[in-house]
């Protein structure tokens, strides 16, 4: 039977990989998948990596999960569309044709005009910015022999909570390795809004930051972040001595939507229908549509499965069903072994979230991944990796 429908996929993230797995082997598609990477970035495990797990946690190859199937795989950034040609154009200058379009690309980070945050400032979005963030811990132990003064982190939502909760751990961890004696290790949040988690319920907001507090964490609320200097952190007029400033604060939508015209609501998110389509047969999913729990891992692969069923039901002769909110689990890991959880109006915190949430982790690798691949993937949560060579030493003579 000759495929009667090509769908084109911007973006290689949860959202976009999981329609395409949804749709391969299709008799009805012709499926092209189109991302700026090689890989899938897996966010929520991006801080595990950060604070020494192995990279390949938190990236999953798209050959791999799209291994044996009909998927098409295009290395290339999105730059321009062309409604009436139904074509989109890559920075390369390449053209991608399409039947049905469907974007996911992401956000990207919004410093909010903050001077010297871009120069000075690290991040943990991408692979990339990890690595360069792990490589600044350790050579500066190398060079000073002693932690810095002060970890700042800015940003008190999930990612900054997680990233907080697992660094203390890490920089005895290396600390160790590095043959310096133990010391205490400060690491402070900055948060403009008066709660940590200012999403969540305030009852969950008050659980993590009592568990911070127990780790040693101080918690700097309602506190504006003015600017950055190589030596410091302005907060609220006040300085903090610190070389090591991570921004987990602010994301924008991705700047393609604006440059290409989209129908933009708040905070620039893509205005979309009960079918999550911003234009016909143009499908905005994800972090970029503007539904209520955009901006969660849940709430992309949700998209991504309700789009493709309704490609599906139409290649059926059948009518497109509507959209239905699906609220997504939030689990909050702060430290090891601890975890605040919020399911519906259930909230728990402690050792059973912690299992909760690895549980969680193992699902979201299951539903991109064979069971042995998503097996592999979990377990390289526990597989030290640091490209530092006193450390590597050091780890080669704890083992023999």
């Amino acid at each position: 039977m000759q495929k009667t429908e090509k769908v084109l996929i911007v973006g290689g993230g949860f959202a976009g990989v999981k329609a395409a797995l949804e749709l391969k082997n299709s008799p009805h598609f012709d499926v092209t998948l189109l991302s700026d990477t090689d890989e899938l970035r897996y966010y929520p495990t991006l801080y595990h990596t950060a604070t020494g797990s192995s990279s390949s946690n938190s990236s999953i190859s798209l050959k791999s999960i799209f291994a044996g199937s009909d998927i098409k795989i295009a290395k290339g950034e999105a730059v321009s569309l062309d409604r009436k040609a139904r074509i989109i154009t890559t920075t390369d200058n390449r053209t991608f044709s399409y039947d049905a379009l469907i974007i996911a690309l992401g956000v990207v980070t919004n410093y909010f005009g903050i001077p010297g945050l871009a120069d000075y400032s690290y991040s943990i979005k991408t692979q990339e910015e990890v690595a360069r963030l792990k490589k600044h811990l350790h050579k500066q132990l190398e060079d000073d022999r002693q932690p810095d003064l002060n970890y700042v982190i800015v940003g008190a939502g999930p990612t900054g909570i997680e990233l907080a909760g697992a660094l203390p751990h890490y920089m005895k961890h290396i600390l160790k390795n590095h043959g310096i004696p133990e010391k205490k290790i400060h690491v402070d949040i900055i948060e403009a809004m008066p709660r940590l988690l200012p999403n969540l319920p305030k009852s969950v907001s008050k659980q993590v930051g009592k568990q911070l507090r127990k780790l040693g964490i101080k918690l700097y609320l309602n506190s504006k972040v003015e600017g950055e200097s190589a030596d410091e952190l302005t907060v609220n007029g006040k300085p903090i001595r610190s070389h090591t400033v991570i921004w987990t604060a602010g994301v924008t939508n991705h700047p393609f939507f604006k440059d290409n015209n989209f129908a933009l609501m708040a905070r620039g998110k893509v205005a979309v229908d009960v079918f999550l389509q911003t234009e016909p047969n143009v499908f905005v999913l994800g972090d970029n549509a503007n539904t209520p729990y955009s901006g969660l891992a849940q709430t992309a692969l949700h998209d991504a499965v309700f789009v493709a069923n309704n490609l599906k039901r139409r290649a059926e002769g059948k009518d497109f069903k509507g959209y239905k909110l699906k609220k997504p689990i939030t689990v909050i890991p702060a430290g090891p072994g601890w975890a605040a959880v919020v399911w519906r109006k259930l909230h728990f915190s402690g050792s059973f979230g912690f299992f909760f949430r690895e549980a969680a982790d193992f699902k979201g690798f299951m539903d991109l991944e064979n069971p042995q691949k998503a097996t592999e993937q979990f377990a390289s949560e526990f597989i030290t990796e640091d490209d530092c060579e006193v450390c590597m030493l050091a780890m080669s003579r704890y083992s023999a």
